[in-house]
């Protein structure tokens, strides 16, 4: 368990993270794949678009 920890922790979100993270979610990528391109953790990632009130898909 926890082989693909690449999530950085408790890192704040820069410029530039924010924008491809509401450009991935405008496109309907998935939390996964979207954490995956910013090496962050999933949580994080559902966290920063919920502060950002951005609608992400769920992929099951």
């Amino acid at each position: 368990m926890g082989s693909d920890k690449f999530e950085r922790h408790r890192q704040p979100w820069r410029q530039d993270e924010i924008q491809k993270l509401h450009l991935l979610a405008g496109k309907g990528m998935s939390v996964r794949a979207i954490a995956k391109a910013l090496t962050r953790s999933e949580e994080s990632v559902k966290d920063r678009a919920k502060a950002d009130k951005l609608t992400l898909t769920k992929l099951r």
